[in-house]
């Protein structure tokens, strides 16, 4: 169990990673006028994407793994309930990511760098509720 535990925090941890980078690198292909630029960035945001989107699910299926070793508890718990609202809620951010990716390959970005420098940080509220509900378990 503490194998899985550890593996479902690494994966964890690089699916962070990504979300983090890659709405970075929405800003710099927003700020950019270059076509050679967005070129670039677009073959670097899909690449992540893709990348990323692995560790997601292997987080996904080990935290599944997880809960099946103690399914009464977690299923009775509040705090989970929380905790997996802000997991649904990161991997819609995750898809909302990869829809960004292809609007910006095909050039068909209608955002601004203010609005993708302001979305680069919802990760980081997720993160921080979801370490929370699960070290502290607040209700």
């Amino acid at each position: 169990m503490l194998w899985l535990k550890a593996f479902h925090l690494i994966f964890m941890v690089c699916w962070f990673a990504g979300v983090f980078y890659l709405p970075r690198l929405f800003v710099y292909h927003a700020m950019s006028q270059e076509p050679a630029v967005h070129a670039q960035l677009a073959i670097m945001e899909h690449k992540l994407y893709r990348f990323v989107s692995i560790f997601a699910v292997l987080t996904i299926v080990l935290g599944f793994a997880l809960m099946l070793g103690n399914t009464a508890y977690y299923l009775k718990a509040p705090w989970f309930h929380a905790k997996l609202t802000l997991v649904l809620l990161l991997v819609i951010y995750h898809l909302v990511c990869g829809a960004m990716v292809k609007k910006l390959a095909t050039g068909s970005n209608t955002r601004s760098h203010v609005f993708y420098r302001w979305f680069n940080e919802l990760p980081v509220l997720f993160l921080f509720g979801i370490i929370i509900l699960v070290v502290v378990k607040p209700f």
